[in-house]
């Protein structure tokens, strides 16, 4: 395994519009992905992502950066860095494309960066298994959420 990038399809019965904004809006990814997100939705933007409790000092908490926001088409952003200045050598970069399909949206997923982070074998192993997991729990909590925001139109 080359531990290179994580990449889904997913089918959603839900059009691309209704799907960006899942994707990209602070109060829609706190329903199927991180604990609490702050972001504005615009590229340079930064925001971050928590995992547990925001008010614990266990909280996981993430800083992002917005690189590409083109609705309904594409949503894309850096996290998971080290200290200094976020840049494409040292974060994973996540990507969401939006294709149309009648009134469904095939949603092309992919996460790169784990190999330019220049980790050692083990480490590298152990984050890129960490994010397939994650990934793996998250992104079919996205397809239902979606549906229910749908349902609820």
């Amino acid at each position: 395994m080359e531990y290179g990038s994580i990449e889904r399809e997913l089918h959603i019965d839900a059009t691309p519009e209704v799907v960006y904004q899942v994707i990209s809006s602070p109060e829609h990814l706190r329903e199927w992905w991180p604990d609490d997100a702050e972001l504005d939705p615009v590229p340079g933007a930064t925001g971050a992502v928590t995992f547990g409790d925001p008010a614990s000092p266990d909280a996981k908490v993430e800083p992002l950066i917005v690189l590409e926001a083109d609705p309904p088409r594409r949503f894309a952003f850096r996290w998971i860095y080290g200290d200094g200045k976020l840049a494409a050598g040292n974060s994973l970069l996540v990507t969401f494309d939006l294709v149309p399909s009648g009134d469904r949206t095939l949603l092309r997923f992919e996460e790169t960066g784990f190999r330019e982070r220049g980790w050692e074998a083990a480490v590298l192993r152990e984050a890129y298994l960490d994010h397939v997991r994650g990934w793996d729990i998250f992104l079919p909590r996205l397809v239902t959420y979606a549906d229910k925001v749908v349902a609820q139109t």
